[in-house]
């Protein structure tokens, strides 16, 4: 194993390498910090904290491991996505699963596990989620609503019969495990349409960078979530009820958000990590203010309701802004944000074999 070490922006950057062969995809961090990562040719790879490359495992076929994830209730339990499988994997056991399920009838690029560990949400290129019933091993639910490729699923906090979804049909969801459809469903392509005519005075209807959903995170509350998408825009999301309003939006990359990811929520403090495919990984100072509950009265018209959410948005607006922006300078794949050692720490995957890890130090 190489590493690589030297400063960036001012930041402390290490690489891990020598854990793969081809593009890394995907990270996962157990509660003992044990990384995972999963990488394309259906390889996966177990790190030490300090960078290490542990054991390595090769997923039989053409998949890629494109999504792992820990189990929240076991430190060395952990799932990943290869092809149209998943695997259920021990990191005291790494060489062979314990588990495959075989659901999804095309590649799976998300997967998420509730608080539980009850239940697993696999998306895939159909726009299909299905849902396992990890207790029984087998699917409980088959979700056909996204019309293209469903890019990002995940679990509410506190809530684990709900999660959102999102995908390139530029449509996010809410869902409930007792519902076959979903509960609520808010096109993106129509608020960016608002974004665009109220912003650049554009005729209704113009839109020349289409909000392709591609990433979803959801807050510690599980009440908020946002959703990265092509435009280079993040969108924050409440949720009341069975609905959700969006609150809050920031232009926060030049190009497509390919990852955001909430951490780092302790002492009335919340960050939001972002990746782009512009190449940059930048931090959010995400106020605690910055998606308060407003009382909207009702809307009558079109244009009254996109004055009302603009009027929102400046209100919103001081409440976030980007306190660190890496120019890390390869497309994002995956990022992870966590404590090492003490310190924050922001756990990169982009096109190359390698894992950049950046030493952000206290916040």
């Amino acid at each position: 194993m190489l590493v690589v070490s030297g400063v960036l922006n001012g930041t402390m950057t290490t690489k891990w390498e020598s854990g793969h062969s081809g593009a890394v995809l995907s990270l996962a961090l157990s509660k003992d910090r044990v990384v995972v990562s999963g990488a394309e040719g259906g390889d996966l790879t177990l790190w030490s904290e300090q960078g290490l490359p542990i054991e390595k495992l090769h997923f039989d076929g053409d998949g890629d491991v494109a999504a792992v994830t820990f189990s929240p209730i076991s430190a060395t339990k952990f799932y990943a996505s290869h092809g149209e499988s998943v695997s259920v994997l021990d990191t005291r056991a790494f060489r062979k699963p314990v588990e495959n399920f075989t659901v999804n009838k095309e590649e799976i690029n998300c997967i998420c596990v509730n608080e539980t560990d009850t239940l697993l949400a696999a998306a895939d290129d159909s726009g299909t989620v299905k849902v396992l019933d990890l207790q029984n091993s087998k699917v409980c639910r088959t979700l056909q609503r996204h019309s293209n490729i469903c890019s990002a699923v995940a679990f509410r906090p506190h809530r684990p019969q709900s999660f959102v979804s999102c995908g390139l049909d530029m449509q996010v969801m809410l869902w409930s495990m007792q519902k076959t459809r979903p509960l609520w469903i808010t096109n993106l392509q129509h608020l960016a349409q608002d974004d665009e005519d109220m912003e650049n005075h554009r005729s209704p209807g113009q839109i020349f960078n289409p909000p392709l959903a591609h990433s979803l995170s959801v807050s510690a509350c599980g009440n908020v979530f946002c959703c990265g998408a092509e435009d280079g825009k993040i969108r924050f999301f409440r949720i009341t009820g069975t609905r959700f309003e969006e609150e809050l939006c920031v232009k926060a990359h030049t190009q497509g958000v390919s990852q955001v990811s909430f951490f780092g929520q302790d002492a009335g403090k919340t960050f939001l990590l972002s990746g782009g495919n512009d190449g940059r990984v930048c931090l959010w100072d995400i106020n605690k203010d910055t998606t308060q509950t407003q009382k909207q009265p009702k809307h009558h018209t079109k244009k009254s309701a996109s004055s009302m959410k603009m009027r929102q948005m400046v209100e919103a607006a001081p409440t976030i802004s980007s306190k660190l922006c890496i120019e890390h300078g390869e497309k994002i794949n995956w990022i992870l944000g966590s404590d090492f050692q003490g310190s924050k720490v922001v756990l990169v995957a982009d096109l190359s074999s390698s894992i950049s890890v950046y030493q952000l130090g206290e916040l």
